[in-house]
């Protein structure tokens, strides 16, 4: 039954991910190891689980490990430079090889419909096309990378099309020219292309490891895009593949890609925890931050009864009506996770230079990043803007909490005639204040 529960439970809190993916354009790249991995069918179930959801897919997939085979079997040595392919003729026939192998390899196994399978009755219809134009990248720093080429331009209208008809369509990197020569692509820049002529809600870019602090190790939950140029530029331990990633992510962003999501491929399932759970497991980049401290809305409402109703039934906080917070919305501030509310205060004014600090509370889930200090951070900061002297506390049991940040006791008789007056004996409360 425990299973069951929890089972429910995430469906039933992934709901409102389904429907705000419904219709929109998902852009996702993944490598030509993740190709070759074993594992490659789960993340093809993965792909149609989306596909049915009704999630708008370009799937770009990369050849970088089966070139390097091929090149390899013909005893050639693979060339690169600045992380690019040098691609000559031999390697030029080697990714015309490895696109069609490994496009068909994938359509083969999107056409999967056995039964008592995950893709029983899926019936996925994939779309592959010329809609890349190339052209030659040319020479850099003395190198003529010959027939490695950029993306020139990306037919966004036919792309468009085959995705209203619901096909995923499936794009290898290779770019072809108006002259009729093919040339080899960076997959990484062809997926950022495309979300861009798109104009995709979501780029994925399914990366060979997380993205990790040097340090520590500790996974990089989200980051802005100034944010993840900064890490670029003064973190030189980052991998290769992690540094291109987040360039693509600063790319995309800054061309209007709305959010960017770095994920670790070799986790089992990271594409569905990271679109269908709220903290997810990957990297998220955006050009705005995805959890704010503001100002509260009117809109906000419902969101802040959700989160202070169990503290208020548990006695931690007075009771607020819709009445009570419609009134006063200009005295809160949220904390507001991807449209979650996961953490609101209040400060009401209660004489000419003092303020009383109200609803200080942060969900259960969120309370080990020190969301507390940085709501009352604010709270000083919008004290001294309204010239506030001298803020009061009542706590039942977040006393120490209080003390810790500065505050003292103080006796019932300390406290203003208007906290004095409002004052529930019931539930005696301790007062605290401490002096801006």
């Amino acid at each position: 039954m425990h299973n069951s529960d929890l089972f429910v439970n995430w469906f039933r809190d992934s709901s409102p991910y389904i429907h705000a993916h419904r219709n929109r354009t998902f852009v996702i790249y993944f490598g030509g190891e993740a190709v070759l991995d074993d594992s490659l069918h789960n993340l093809i179930h993965d792909f149609a689980l989306l596909n049915s959801l009704g999630i708008r897919l370009v799937l770009v997939h990369g050849i970088r490990p089966q070139i390097d085979q091929r090149l390899q079997a013909q005893n050639k040595q693979s060339q690169f430079h600045q992380q690019l392919r040098i691609t000559d003729e031999s390697a030029l026939q080697c990714a015309k090889e490895s696109a069609g192998l490994v496009r068909v390899e994938i359509e083969s196994l999107l056409s999967l419909g056995v039964a008592n399978s995950p893709m029983a009755g899926a019936k996925v219809r994939v779309i592959s096309g010329n809609f890349v134009t190339a052209q030659p990248l040319g020479v850099h720093d003395g190198i003529d990378f010959q027939y490695t080429g950029k993306v020139r331009r990306i037919d966004h209208t036919a792309i468009h099309q085959q995705l209203d008809l619901g096909h995923v369509v499936l794009i290898s990197p290779v770019g072809y020219s108006p002259s009729g020569e093919l040339f080899n692509l960076s997959a990484e820049q062809v997926a950022t292309e495309i979300a861009i002529a798109l104009q995709a809600e979501k780029l994925i870019l399914m990366t060979e490891q997380s993205c990790q602090t040097a340090e520590t190790g500790q996974l990089i939950a989200q980051m802005t895009s100034a944010e993840t140029q900064y890490l670029c530029e003064h973190e030189p331990q980052l991998a290769a593949s992690t540094k291109c990633a987040l360039q693509s992510a600063i790319y995309g962003c800054q061309a209007g890609v709305k959010r960017v999501h770095i994920l670790n491929r070799k986790v089992d399932g990271a594409l569905l925890i990271e679109l269908f759970s709220r903290d997810g497991i990957g990297t998220l980049i955006s050009s705005t931050e995805f959890e704010t401290i503001r100002p509260a809305l009117l809109s906000d409402i419902p969101g802040i009864l959700e989160l202070i109703t169990p503290l208020e039934q548990q006695g931690l906080l007075i009771a607020r009506s819709v009445e009570h917070l419609e009134i006063n919305i200009n005295d809160y501030i949220v904390i507001d996770r991807d449209g979650l509310i996961i953490g609101c205060t209040a400060l009401h004014k209660i004489a000419q230079q003092a303020g009383l600090i109200a609803c200080l509370a942060v969900h259960p889930d969120y309370r080990r990043a020190a969301r507390g200090n940085h709501l009352l951070e604010q709270l000083h900061s919008k004290a001294k803007q309204d010239s506030l002297k001298q803020l009061f506390a009542l706590s039942t049991q977040t006393m120490h909490w209080f003390k810790e940040h500065g505050f003292h006791d103080i006796a019932f008789q300390d406290l203003p005639q208007s906290l004095q007056k409002n004052y529930n004996h019931l539930r005696n409360a301790k007062a605290l204040k401490i002096n801006t």
